[in-house]
């Protein structure tokens, strides 16, 4: 008997079908998450904080010059 000859009943043929299919999935989700790992987190954090130097803040009141004086009760608002 060859050891490494394919088995010739259907039901170990089977089961060697089922195991090798098994095993190409597991290497494909190990590959994902050693890509997730390795090479999203790096992404996300450059991408974090790159975005903060060149983002300009909302002005203040003290920079604008404070709010508008108030307005008359009897005159419509600004933009009507």
């Amino acid at each position: 008997m060859n050891p490494f000859e394919l088995p010739t009943n259907n039901a170990s043929s089977d089961w060697l079908i089922f195991v090798a299919i098994l095993f190409a999935v597991g290497i494909g989700i190990a590959c994902f998450i050693i890509w997730i790992f390795m090479f999203r987190k790096s992404s996300k954090k450059r991408r974090k904080r790159d975005r903060r130097h060149h983002r300009k803040l909302n002005p203040t009141l003290a920079q604008t010059g404070g709010l508008p004086p108030p307005r008359a009760p009897n005159q419509p608002p600004r933009g009507a």
